[in-house]
């Protein structure tokens, strides 16, 4: 491990006070469709060492809080010209705090927070507050390098969101992509809000469907660099790689939740059938039997069961297949064309693609095929949903802007906004789990 990041880690969460919440009160229900956001101030912080440095860094630091926050589609931040507040000589700690002003102004939640430098050691203190209850629910201190407090303030965000709706959010989460930016497709990856954009593969040619294990640590994608089209996992800690050595085609891996092991679509009996590999490609059997083409797997999150696309029923439509008993259902009838299905981090949803009038867009179903939804509306062609961990927002590719390009919305499908901005077209999202980085 980087000594780099060793003060960071070592006191990472340190409670600045206990968080004063009853078990009974749900301050966001993940469950409704129609959340009201939570307004919610920000102030800038505040400079607790007079080095001169914290205040340069107070602003932005703040700035960095409110933009996670905001991602999530759960808060409203407010403007700060009309705090009643003085970010100089105000208090950040509840004694010290006027609750009113803050309610005056229409904040139900409050975050504060206190910034100071020594040397190369960054310190901050963060605090989250119920404005009308003047109680804290989340107090931490992080302390590290200058540099780290994008990983400080990320943390704390995941301690708001876990506070307020019992998951940590998607804060220590990535998004890989496929873009040309580079003049061909290749495997890119940024943080879960779009930022910190890396290049994965290198490889002049074709790179396509990614696809992250449950630990971070591996990404499977279809390679076209040798000539056929080839299944390649990619070790993310050492960039070393594994292609896959079997006849006819080979495309779309999606590993087993928690398992070494992943399914794809090989042919070389001839048709396009889904087997199970282990994490190293080797075959463990085949799961589906039946002439056509069955493609695109994806997983429950128990990976008890697998959701694909087939064209038994004349035209591509979902199927949900339970891997034990080998029962199966045909999971979508509305609509001819639908595809690239993937099975949210709830268990309780699929979302997929479906053409309709010439366009594709964005639905969810019910894992037992009830309630089809479309979430992405007369906005160009909408593919490729992906989950975000903890089932909250959709990441997925839209040309409603004329080329091709990832969005993010909700699971609900509001708040539909641009994920990113890159040259070129990008496509083919997949959602990590969370890793801590």
């Amino acid at each position: 491990m980087n000594n780099r990041y060793l003060p960071l880690l070592a006191l990472i969460g340190l409670l600045l006070w206990p968080g004063i919440v009853r078990a009974d009160i749900q301050y966001i229900d993940l469950t409704n469709p129609f959340l009201r956001k939570i307004p919610i101030a920000v102030p800038v912080f505040k400079a607790l060492t007079p080095n001169g440095n914290e205040q340069e860094l107070a602003a932005p630091i703040s700035d960095q809080v409110v933009e996670m926050l905001n991602f999530t589609g759960y808060f409203k931040s407010l403007d700060r010209i009309g705090f009643l507040y003085d970010p100089r000589s105000g208090g950040i700690t509840r004694t010290e705090l006027n609750f009113g002003n803050w309610t005056t102004v229409g904040a139900e939640l409050l975050v504060t927070g206190g910034v100071s430098v020594l040397g190369e050691t960054l310190e901050l203190e963060l605090r989250l507050f119920d404005t009308f209850k003047a109680e804290m629910m989340v107090g931490k201190r992080y302390r590290g390098v200058i540099g780290d407090q994008r990983k400080m303030v990320r943390r704390f965000c995941s301690e708001v969101i876990q506070v307020l709706t019992g998951h940590p959010g998607v804060f220590d989460s990535r998004i890989a992509f496929v873009s040309t930016v580079a003049g061909n497709k290749e495997i890119f990856a940024c943080d879960f809000d779009g930022t910190n954009v890396r290049q994965i593969t290198r490889n002049s040619s074709i790179s396509n469907f990614p696809h992250w294990s449950s630990d971070g640590r591996y990404l499977a994608y279809t390679s076209f660099k040798e000539g056929p089209s080839r299944i390649v996992i990619r070790n993310l800690q050492n960039d070393a790689e594994t292609t896959l050595n079997y006849k006819g085609v080979q495309i779309k891996p999606s590993w087993v939740p928690h398992r070494f092991e992943m399914a794809a679509t090989l042919s070389f009996t001839g048709d396009q059938e889904i087997y199970l590999l282990t994490g190293d490609g080797k075959m463990i059997k085949r799961v589906t039997n039946h002439a056509g083409i069955n493609v695109e797997p994806t997983w429950s999150p128990d990976g008890k069961m697998m959701a694909f696309v087939s064209n038994r029923a004349g035209t591509p439509q979902i199927f949900v297949l339970e891997i034990e008993s080998q029962r199966m259902h045909r999971l979508t009838y509305q609509g001819r064309y639908n595809t690239q299905p993937s099975w949210s981090p709830k268990g309780d949803r699929i979302a997929y693609s479906s053409m309709d009038d010439g366009r594709f867009n964005i639905n969810v179903i019910d894992i037992d095929g009830n309630d089809p939804i479309r979430l992405t509306h007369n906005q160009g062609d909408n593919e490729a949903p992906s989950w975000s961990p903890d089932g909250s927002l959709i990441v997925f590719s839209s040309t409603r802007t004329g080329r091709s390009q990832l969005h993010v919305m909700t699971a609900f499908g509001t708040d539909q906004r641009r994920l990113l901005v890159m040259d070129g077209e990008q496509s083919h999202p997949n959602w990590s789990p969370n890793i801590p980085q």
